[in-house]
């Protein structure tokens, strides 16, 4: 006996396609746009008006500059779906949100203890920087967990975690590879990067109501950093004037052959980011006539990037790298040297001693709204 469904059914595998496709319908229906860099965000423009969904699974986000549209849109999709308006924004999927006349503040403090709570470790002495400079985890060195799902679970929390802590992304990254078979060393580590969450559980990132809305990007690559396959790490962290509105760190997909080389392919992620963060940027009607500013502290990359000529240290590289000589010439980008010392993205490639490590944090617009004054 076979049964025929006539509607989707909440707990099975195409229940959340069905809902966002019924969704998509009814708001574009009320004349809402759908973005082409992000299909979950949604966007009405009439006139000096405007509003903006954004939608997480059954979630979502209503902002824009006039209240009696939002209003609007909140009686028509309580007709249609029967909403529960929580009021202004303060917690949405873990993320605490805070306002002042500086600007909004996202931070995971309760989530942060809960994940030391989980791991036993709220009472336990904090450290200055997430993970040991110059430490290079590897496969072999100790005896395999007896119990993997626990590390799984830890680094899985952790990963959710960087949303608003930047500065654990690199160390977040080199755990998540251990995952298949962790070792106590590895879990040495994940508790060492709780250590210094314990220091500020609160910390998060703050965007500035005083803003230049400009595009400027930091690239950087630590090459052969994994000894176990010689790929080079890819940094980068992107800044809308002074706020951080993205950044990732992440293994090379081949081996370069070069720091240059490295460099260049850093240069190039960044780029698709930046590219994307435009359109992103213009759906939400920003206008962003300005290259935007790429800071390199590699030379020869720049100089490669720079001079669309073909020789014997680019022949090699895949021409999808290619991407950010393209967006020079379009006048999109604009690539720049920085010293090395001054170079943020080093953050996301390597370990860092304290010093340093506080150095480039002071200039990610992270701030704790916890700590008394």
């Amino acid at each position: 006996m076979v049964c025929r469904l006539h509607k989707s059914l909440y707990g099975l595998k195409q229940a959340s396609r069905s809902w966002f496709q019924q969704f998509s319908s009814v708001i574009q229906e009320i004349g809402f746009r759908q973005s082409r860099a992000d299909y979950s965000l949604f966007t009405h423009v009439h006139g000096n008006s405007i509003t903006v969904v954004l939608l997480y699974v059954d979630d979502m986000i209503i902002t824009g500059n006039d209240e009696e549209a939002i209003s609007k849109l909140k009686i028509i999709l309580n007709g249609r779906f029967r909403i529960k308006d929580l009021g202004p924004l303060k917690y949405f999927l873990g993320v605490e949100v805070a306002r002042s006349n500086s600007g909004i503040s996202i931070c995971q403090r309760k989530y942060t203890l809960d994940i030391l709570e989980e791991a036993g470790l709220l009472g336990v002495k904090p450290t200055k920087v997430p993970m040991e400079p110059d430490l290079v985890l590897t496969t072999t060195g100790s005896d395999a967990l007896k119990e993997p799902s626990l590390y799984r679970r830890l680094i899985g929390k952790l990963i959710y975690l960087t949303i608003t802590r930047p500065e654990i992304t690199y160390a977040v990254n080199t755990l998540s590879q251990f995952m298949q078979e962790p070792k106590l060393h590895h879990l040495k580590a994940a508790h060492r990067l709780l250590q210094y969450l314990k220091e500020a559980p609160g910390q998060g990132l703050l965007f500035s109501s005083q803003n230049q809305l400009n595009l400027i990007g930091y690239c950087d690559a630590d090459w052969a950093r994994c000894p176990i396959t010689r790929r080079s790490v890819t940094g980068y962290c992107i800044f809308l004037g002074k706020s951080l509105i993205s950044w990732k760190s992440k293994k090379q997909v081949t081996v370069a052959r070069s720091s240059a080389e490295a460099e260049y392919r850093s240069m190039a992620a960044t780029t698709c980011e930046l590219t994307w963060l435009r359109y992103l940027l213009r759906d939400l009607c920003v206008d962003h006539p300005e290259p935007a500013k790429l800071f390199c502290d590699n030379q020869a990359a720049l100089h490669i990037a720079a001079n669309p000529v073909y020789h014997e240290r680019t022949k090699h590289i895949e021409l999808d790298c290619h991407t950010v000589r393209e967006r020079i010439q379009r006048g999109e980008v604009k690539t720049a040297y920085v010293q090395t010392g001054n170079q943020i993205a080093d953050m996301f490639t390597k370990p860092l001693r304290a010093p340093a490590f506080h150095s480039h944090l002071s200039k990610l617009a992270v701030v704790d709204i916890h700590t008394p004054t």
